[in-house]
């Protein structure tokens, strides 16, 4: 069992600590290299696995809303440490409602369940990011306009890839191989560029982010435990859902936190503490899925 969950986790954890060695060598800029991810590479992972013929939207129906019970569930049941804690709940509450599905969680899942978990954890992937740009940024700003939504290259490819697995149309060979092979750069890119990016986060307010780091998981991992017998979901997707609900804050909130002015330095607290916590709650979410 040890051996299980080192192989499925070590991998994950060892290309982060590539990224994060890198960077403390060389300090790049990869800020061009995220954009690229985010505008090309995962666009091309998520329309590759949407527009294949065997992807069906309504098997992951269950999933979908397990997923947004999590993310919601998480901001209204951790509300509550806002006024104990003396920070603001626009701080607090996205980073202890939307993880790192993406850079953490889609490697982490492939590695646990094997490519058949692909098409789940994509889908997983875009409704925490479709909830990330809809409702995380009417929680950093309520007079965010939502039209900007259609310009997200991320959400235009899941939109495409639903339309053409949909109807049943399939792309010519010499298009889709391109696509898929442009869409497996992302995997391994993710993990290097979240080893980078945890540099630029800092560790100053400590008390803070211990709590969002234990909280984070356990009230994602509990509300996972209640919402499982209103839902029915196959052995696979209930194991995604209680890894998924285990996965420590996304960089993308101290970014989103940055570009909003939302005390970005309280929030990459939770961020970097988070995702030394999750040495600790993955295993163990691992250990409660597998076995």
């Amino acid at each position: 069992m040890f051996l299980t969950l080192a192989n499925i986790v070590l991998p994950v954890f060892l290309i982060i600590a590539v990224g994060a060695l890198y960077a403390k060598r060389f300090k790049p800029d990869i800020s061009w290299i995220n954009k690229l991810n985010m505008d090309v590479f995962i666009p091309a992972l998520i329309f590759s696995v949407l527009s294949s013929s065997d992807f069906q939207l309504v098997n992951y129906w269950h999933l979908v809303i397990g997923t947004s019970v999590v993310v919601v569930g998480s901001g209204l049941m951790l509300w509550p440490l806002v006024k104990p804690l003396k920070v603001s709940a626009k701080t607090f509450l996205p980073p202890m409602m939307f993880n790192n599905t993406g850079n953490m969680g889609i490697p982490l899942l492939l590695l646990a369940f094997g490519e058949t978990a692909l098409p789940a954890a994509i889908t997983v992937f875009i409704t925490v990011t479709l909830l990330h740009f809809t409702l995380g940024l009417y929680i950093l700003n309520s007079n965010t306009k939502f039209s900007s939504l259609f310009k997200i290259p991320i959400l235009v490819a899941s939109v495409v890839g639903l339309l053409i697995s949909h109807f049943n149309l399939q792309l010519p060979s010499a298009l889709a191989m391109p696509v898929e092979m442009l869409g497996q750069i992302s995997i391994p890119l993710m993990l290097f560029a979240l080893g980078v990016r945890l540099l630029d986060v800092n560790f100053k307010d400590m008390k803070l982010g211990i709590v969002g780091a234990i909280a984070c998981p356990v009230s994602g991992m509990l509300l996972a435990y209640l919402i499982a017998p209103f839902l029915t979901l196959p052995d696979q997707q209930w194991g995604i859902l209680l890894v998924v609900a285990a996965l420590p804050p996304a960089v993308l909130n101290f970014m989103l936190a940055e570009q909003y002015q939302q005390e970005p330095q309280r929030v990459a607290s939770i961020v970097l503490a988070g995702n030394f916590a999750s040495l600790v709650f993955i295993p163990l979410a691992l250990w409660l899925a597998l076995f």
